[in-house]
This record gives structure tokens, sequence and C-alpha cells, in this order.
């Protein structure tokens, strides 16, 4: 399974200069995770970017993966993850997300260079 971060979608969606990196799991929908946390900040930098139309778009683009739910569980397990590695919030769910599902994260942001399952590009 894979799990694209909020970074990913976004660099795919304005097809920035790592977008095809992205193309390769997004495009197998059957093994895409994608946690609601990603929802939320794929539709907020959309929305505030290109407006409500644009950002719908998106997030139908995004639900064609299986989106997952924060569980207590996820939510429990991101709060350990946060605190010992002392990582923002919405990075704390995206990976407690990925190791519930034994995912792989594929991301451009830092916070997640230095775990296990990370396809970091920068």
């Amino acid at each position: 399974m894979n799990l694209v971060d909020s970074s990913g979608w976004l660099e795919y969606f304005t097809d920035g200069p790592k977008a095809l990196v992205f193309e390769k799991p997004l495009l197998k929908t059957n093994e895409l995770l994608v946690p609601t946390i990603c929802l939320y900040e794929v539709f907020r930098v959309v929305l505030r970017e290109r407006g409500e139309d644009d950002a719908l778009q998106g997030i139908a683009l995004m639900k064609q993966g299986k989106v997952v739910v924060l569980t207590e569980e996820i939510a429990i397990q991101a709060t350990k993850i946060g605190f010992d590695h002392k990582i923002p919030m919405a990075e704390s769910i995206i990976l407690a997300t990925a190791q519930a599902h034994e995912a792989t994260i594929w991301t451009l942001d830092s916070d997640f260079k230095n775990f296990s399952r990370v396809k970091f590009f920068h």
C-alpha cells in the first residue's frame, strides 16, 4: 500500500517539478490510502489558491483511493509519535495511518525523512 501525503498531492495537482514522482503511486488507486487529514490539508490549500470548484475536483480525485478515517487507535498512536519525535499533528496522523496499514509514505515533507517506509524526495 502507498500513502501520498499532502505535499505530494499538491505537487501533482500543480504539476510541480516532482509531479511525475508521485504519478506512479497516485495512478494505482487500488493500492492508495488517503487519510482524511490529507483531504483537509489539500482542500484548504486548493480552496485558498484556486477556489472551491478546483478544490472539490481535487478531492474527487483523492477519493479514488481508499479514504482512511481517523480512528481512536490511529489518534492515540499519532499522539505517541508526535510526542516522541516532536513532529506536527498532521504528520503524526499520517505516519500512524501508514503504520496501521503497513503503507509506504511518498512525500516532499522533511518531517518524514528519518522514518522507515518513507520515500522522501527533495
